[in-house]
């Protein structure tokens, strides 16, 4: 288990463990720190503390230092859970996360019950809004916006009528692969549905029973460690069908598992942020401290600027002026401007088509 406090200081830059004072703001960040979907956790982690590390160059909020407490909910629903009780416990006036959609969905429930504002950077399944909880927002889309872009998408090229689905039984995977099929129209048909299970290796029998379908195409609702085994393996034993997925598998790691097999897959995500032109000072600053940014860097940067901007403008860290003010303002962010409806969605997310060509994803 991960569980750090980390304070990010003004003069210097540099992190340190802080004791509490009445001198400092606590945010949480709850993701999958370690394990097997870590990159996730990392990306989210490095995003919240840029932001931090900006804002505490500039004085902190409400003239007070911030201090991001990580936790790790190795994106197991019962670990997320428990660690949305700690956060509670630790007096976060906000969270950024959790990312995964089966963690975000019962965390919420602690932190609603607790008035704490919750910002996810990236879980897209639609029942996280659609709780009633006012305190929880996203700065991503939702399931059932990228499984209808994907679906249209599909649906609009002749190649593609007959349609293999394949799903991890997880809250995102199979809410995407659902949304996916729900908005399948026109010759697209569904000849094959069926499941893995998440953390598994070994897809071939799966594959033999999705091979004998002949699929031309194949949409995994999942993330990336299955789907780049399960597009390799599907190469293996001669299966052409093109593969397609969600948001879950964008970023060199499902390239890294797949290999060579991974070129020619379509990805549904958000646009590159190399092309926004409100992103460029982030990826910057991103990349002189860590490198190139993940896919979901900036959403976790974005998340927390836009609590600690929320917090300024309702001058207080009381829950109720604080979810007020995310319900009622409009937020100019790195990823352009921002506004929530009343759900705690975001009121503009432009989903777009991805392609893995030459090993690299490129939008279309």
């Amino acid at each position: 288990m991960i569980r750090r406090s980390i304070v990010i200081l003004l003069s210097l830059g540099l992190m340190q463990s802080c004791t509490r004072t009445s001198n400092i703001i606590r945010i949480g960040v709850a993701g999958p720190m370690t394990g097997d979907q870590s990159v996730f956790g990392r990306d989210e982690r490095r995003g919240a503390e840029l932001a931090v590390l900006e804002w505490n160059r500039n004085g902190g909020v409400l003239g007070k230092k911030i201090d991001v407490i990580v936790e790790d909910d190795q994106h197991d629903p019962r670990q997320a859970v428990a660690v949305a009780n700690r956060l509670v416990s630790d007096d976060v006036v906000g969270v950024v996360g959790h990312f995964n959609s089966n963690c975000s969905i019962p965390a919420s429930a602690v932190y609603h019950r607790a008035d704490i504002p919750m910002i996810s950077h990236g879980s897209t399944n639609p029942q996280l809004t659609e709780q009633g909880f006012d305190n929880v927002f996203r700065v991503c889309g939702r399931d059932d916006q990228q499984g209808k872009i994907a679906a249209d998408f599909v649906c609009s090229n002749p190649r593609f009528s007959r349609i293999a689905i394949i799903q991890d039984r997880t809250t995102y995977g199979q809410g995407l692969a659902d949304e996916f099929k729900r908005w399948l129209t026109g010759t697209c048909r569904v000849v094959y549905y069926g499941t893995i299970i998440q953390g598994d290796k070994d897809f071939r029998a799966v594959l033999t029973d999705v091979k004998s379908k002949a699929p031309d195409l194949i949409y995994y609702g999942g993330v990336y460690p299955e789907a780049g085994l399960l597009v390799k393996q599907s190469r293996q034993l001669g299966i052409k069908a093109v593969f397609m997925s969600g948001d879950g598998i964008l970023g060199p790691e499902f390239i890294n598992i797949a290999g060579s097999a991974a070129d020619g897959t379509y990805a549904t995500f958000g646009p590159d942020i190399n092309s926004v032109g409100t992103a460029r000072p982030f990826i910057e600053r991103y990349r002189k401290l860590y490198g190139e940014p993940g896919p979901y860097s900036i959403y976790s940067y974005v998340a927390a600027n836009i609590l600690l901007d929320a917090i300024k403008g309702s001058r207080t860290t009381a829950p109720e002026q604080v979810v007020n003010y995310l319900h009622t303002h409009t937020f100019d962010t790195a990823l352009g401007t921002i506004q929530f409806d009343g759900k705690g969605d975001v009121i503009h997310s432009p989903y777009v088509i991805w392609q893995v060509r030459n090993g690299h994803f490129v939008q279309q």
